[in-house]
């Protein structure tokens, strides 16, 4: 039995149809070097999607290996709940020096929806703490994707056929999002009309990642910001997908000038190494949940590996080579360079609708076939040639490491272009 059949008998792969799961032709990731996959047949693969997002430096980075045996050598994991540990404290420490949030505090999680339940949590207690029991409500955006856990489910906009657990997610006030002409009047609006019922306004900050890199004017995100202030309705940014340099700076929130009552982080928290979110509250949140021990105002969450040493002490490190290797500023020499190459050898294929790209956030949309998964055709015949990429609904998503050389950008759209012209077929 193929390392293939060994997978599909005993794995259930999250957004995979498990039926089917061998005949798409999967790889199976054996080990990695620097920005390359390498399965077990020893094929060799740009990793232009980051491993979803979250391998900020690529694979095997010698600083972050040694951090995590240094680590090791103390201690792996200890409990959060009502006590601490020296590489988490070390970790707010050096975050709280960068995030954009006024005297941040820390509730450390697993992945990114764990962390937007945390925000949903916070946010709704936080009123209630207060006395305002009546501010509720969340406002969304259109298109918006927050998780898979159900909070962050209610806040997204349906899509994966969300629509089965319609009867689960709870119902939110809903504008469009940043795809749509004018989507900051009409959400401003409806801050200002429901302000006193409204607990909190959940957007992702400048990109909409998986509606297809939907990019916002940072100017409209803005304005909601301040609008938010203005009538006190909390502002919760979703920087799971933007985070950590993603958008040419440290957090996409800066780019818009916000600071956020609740900042949502995780993916490449740690690099791509361990699995760590974290919820950051300002002051002026947490304060409401002090009160008489294990009183009312208690925050009654918290999770097993919250806060795990191992991924804390890796994440810290992280945050330093971010800084030593100037990672920001090869992410703002590649966006334009990437531009050109979306403009140049891309936008005017057949069936290429259109290209987005915000920092190293990219997607190539194609225009949509009837009865045809053209972009997971496209996709694969991608991979064939060495280029690891995924597609969401007729987009190719691709987000390749933050270290990403010129040479590498080239070969991944080469790739992409040559995939492109091979599957999808020319109009008479």
């Amino acid at each position: 039995m193929d390392w293939i059949e060994r997978d599909a008998a005993r794995v259930w792969h999250g957004f995979t149809q498990m039926a089917v799961y061998a005949d798409n032709r999967p790889i199976v990731v054996e080990r990695a070097e620097g920005h390359e996959l390498i399965d077990t047949e020893g094929r060799r693969y740009l990793d232009a999607v980051a491993s979803l997002w979250v391998s900020t430096l690529g694979h095997r980075v010698p600083e972050l290996d040694e951090a995590l045996v240094e680590q090791l050598g103390r201690i792996a994991h200890s409990t959060m709940l009502g006590n601490g540990n020296v590489a988490t404290i070390e970790l707010a420490e050096a975050l709280a020096e960068v995030v954009p949030v006024d005297d941040p505090r820390f509730l450390f999680a697993s992945d990114g929806a764990a962390a937007v339940e945390q925000a949903i949590r916070i946010a709704f207690q936080f009123w209630a703490n207060r006395g305002r029991p009546g501010k509720r409500r969340f406002l969304a955006l259109g298109d918006a994707y927050h998780g898979d856990t159900f909070g962050a489910l209610s806040l997204g906009d349906g899509g994966f056929h969300a629509e089965v657990f319609a009867p689960l997610r709870f119902p939110v006030l809903r504008t469009p999002g940043y795809a749509c002409e004018g989507w900051a009047d009409e959400a401003v609006a409806l801050v200002e009309r429901h302000a006193d019922e409204l607990a909190a306004v959940v957007i992702e900050p400048l990109v909409q990642g998986a509606a297809g890199m939907r990019i916002a004017d940072p100017a409209d995100v803005h304005r909601l910001g301040e609008a938010c202030r203005a009538h006190d309705v909390l502002l919760v940014c979703d920087e799971v997908a933007v985070g950590f340099g993603r958008t040419g700076t440290l957090f996409a929130s800066e780019r818009c000038g916000l600071r956020p009552d609740l900042l949502v982080l995780g993916k490449g928290l740690t690099g791509g190494y361990l699995a760590l979110s974290a919820t950051v509250a300002s002051g002026r949140v947490a304060d409401a949940f002090l009160g008489a021990d294990l009183g009312p105002e208690t925050l009654y969450h918290g999770h097993s590996y919250g806060g795990n040493a191992l991924a804390a002490a890796v994440a810290r490190r992280h945050l330093d080579l971010l800084r030593e290797r100037d990672v920001l500023a090869n992410v703002r020499a590649r966006e334009p360079e990437l531009r050109e190459l979306f403009e140049r050898e891309l936008a005017t294929l057949p069936g290429v609708r259109e290209t987005r790209l915000c920092g190293l956030l990219g997607a190539v949309e194609l225009e949509p076939a009837e009865g045809e998964l053209r972009a997971r055709r496209v996709t694969a015949a991608t991979v064939e040639r060495g280029v690891f990429v995924r597609p969401i609904g007729d987009s190719i998503l691709l987000v390749p490491p933050l270290t990403i050389t010129t040479a590498e950008l080239e070969r991944i759209v080469d790739a992409l272009r040559s995939a492109i012209l091979e599957t999808v077929p020319v109009a008479a």
